[in-house]
């Protein structure tokens, strides 16, 4: 009688120390084997092609390439791959976000240990599974008036985010780890999708629209 392999499990995400957890959690499952950790999202693709794991834990905020853009890169070079958004944030547009890029399923960290392992097997048959929270942050975007199609990117939701917070560029910049000409590049975008004249109307037109988490 042959034994079943074990799925293969790449962990991505930016703080070692949850990395580390992970990894501890998984030597606690025979069927789940370890094969790859990734500390950013241009890691886990580089990663992805070269060890070839059946399912990723997705980390979402990330510095650099976040994990809905690692996602959807993940999704395309290794379509066997599936992936599952693993975060501590519920908000609807990281949950649509994720699952518009191809994550399959959506929890919080706060998840338990055989949680976790139970959609991880879930996610390899191809059967998604969503946290209650990402369930309901669903069904709230479904249930609500539709808004004005500004069609920010996340990353220029992100440079309105810090906008709002009253950064400049410079301090932007530093936050994203992006350079400054890239910065201004987003800013410049922002302000013709809002259809506003500086930075002051973007960040009040945000707030009053609710454009940002």
């Amino acid at each position: 009688m042959s034994e079943t392999k074990p799925i293969r499990v790449m962990i991505v995400d930016d703080h070692a120390v949850v990395r580390s957890g992970l990894a501890a959690f998984l030597l606690a499952f025979d069927d789940l084997e370890l094969v790859a950790e990734a500390g950013s999202g241009e890691e886990a693709v580089r990663l992805c092609t070269r060890q070839a794991p059946d399912v990723v834990l997705m980390d979402l905020v990330m510095p650099g390439m976040d994990g809905a853009e690692a996602t959807r890169a993940i999704r395309q070079q290794c379509p066997h791959c599936q992936v599952i958004a693993l975060t501590s944030f519920r908000e609807e547009g990281l949950v649509q976000g994720a699952l518009a890029a191809g994550a399959i399923s959506y929890l919080l960290k706060n998840v338990s240990a055989d949680e976790l392992a139970e959609a991880i097997r879930a996610t390899h048959a191809g059967r998604p599974t969503l946290s209650p929270e990402a369930t309901a942050a669903l069904i709230h975007a479904a249930t609500q008036p539709p808004q004005p199609a500004y069609d920010l990117t996340p990353r220029e939701e992100e440079v309105l985010a810090l906008m709002v917070q009253g950064l400049n560029n410079p301090e932007i910049a530093g936050q994203l780890v992006v350079s400054r000409s890239t910065v201004k590049f987003h800013v410049s975008s922002i302000l013709s999708k809002l259809g506003v004249n500086g930075r002051t109307e973007a960040v009040a037109l945000a707030l009053q629209k609710n454009l940002i988490e």
